[in-house]
């Protein structure tokens, strides 16, 4: 689930021309599952969001936000936080959970950089988040565009912190140096489900080698960040399990959220996680020693970014930079998590 939150239910044929997986057709004989009440969320519409919203609009931009329908655009675009997707709409990978389109991705656009660099400008966002599709077609896997965007946006927006959402570069030191290189305030790498599943659900991903992305990026001296999704599948033992390896992995930050399932094509859900159960799991993860705990049936991993950020740097005795010190305050809370 890159990103932020899932779109609206599509109609299970929405591949973008090409022909349902066996694995898609078997999906879809399920029907989309009705949500419980506590899955719902408020749209409280601040001046600051409203403010983005007309800039948006009136500039033609575009951001994960918007187009994945987040639930959670109030509260992020009222920090002046906001998520971008580089590399195409389309991904060489498919995750069974994952909204994002499986094909032969479009052609190369290195001025993509450049352009999400001016949007972060125009929007005047104080912490942005940037995920890009797997392309596996590359020789670099994407590794330059990635760490071009960061370097961009820090270049064009003096101040202005920013998080990279990355694949896992098939766990190549070469192309993921040359993305910690360009100094991201967080490097994540969503693991998102526990091994025993993980094959059926992420098969081009291995969940040994994420792990070892995330070892690679703490080794880098980055703040590191990984996020679950629970009802996928797993049981309760296995989420202990996947915090307590998330952990010695050296992440410092964990985003546990509920499936939301995009499409009849997609998976579908095992079970709907309750509240007191993402209560449970937050004070686990705290209690193993993260730095960052947000967990909610409606956190996404770049939810409140930019806070979540500012509390790990916090924690771990580094100066928040003074023009993000606004998401340092305490008494900022997250409507969201439990």
């Amino acid at each position: 689930m890159s990103g932020c939150g899932a779109p609206a239910p599509a109609p299970a044929a929405d591949t973008g021309g090409r022909k349902l997986l066996r694995l898609e057709v078997r999906n879809a004989q399920t029907p989309i599952e009705r949500k419980p009440d506590w899955i719902k969320t408020r749209a409280t519409m601040g001046p600051e969001y409203r403010q983005l919203q007309a800039l948006v609009q009136e500039e033609g931009l575009h951001t994960v936000c918007q187009e994945a329908g987040c639930p959670n655009i109030f509260e992020c675009w009222e920090d002046r936080e906001a998520t971008f997707l580089i590399g195409g709409s389309q991904c060489t990978r498919r995750c069974d959970f994952c909204q994002i389109d499986t094909g032969k991705p479009a052609d190369y656009d290195r001025d993509e950089p450049r352009r999400v660099a001016d949007s972060v400008q125009r929007m005047r966002l104080r912490y942005a988040t940037v995920t890009g599709v797997a392309r596996d077609d590359l020789p670099d896997e994407g590794a330059w565009l990635h760490a071009e965007t960061v370097r961009r946006i820090h270049e064009t927006n003096p101040g202005t912190g920013v998080e990279i959402l990355a694949t896992d570069f098939s766990g190549n030191p070469d192309l993921l140096g040359e993305v910690f290189a360009s100094r991201p305030e967080v490097f994540a790498h969503n693991v998102e489900t526990v091994p025993r599943i993980f094959k059926r659900i992420r098969p081009a991903f291995r969940y040994e080698r994420s792990l070892d992305v995330l070892t690679q990026a703490r080794a880098a001296g980055l703040i590191t960040k990984s996020n679950l999704i629970l009802g996928m599948g797993e049981d309760r033992s296995e989420i202990s399990q996947a915090l307590e390896d998330l952990h010695e992995a050296g992440t410092d930050i964990i985003t546990v959220t509920q499936y939301l399932r995009p499409t009849p094509r997609h998976l579908p859900v095992d079970r709907w996680v309750k509240p007191q159960e993402f209560l449970e799991i937050k004070e686990e993860a705290e209690e193993i020693g993260f730095l960052g705990v947000l967990a909610g049936p409606l956190v996404r991993s770049s939810y409140r970014a930019g806070r979540l950020w500012a509390q790990s740097m916090t924690a771990k005795g580094r100066e928040v930079p003074e023009g993000l010190q606004h998401l340092a305050d305490a008494s900022l809370g997250f409507a969201q998590a439990v």
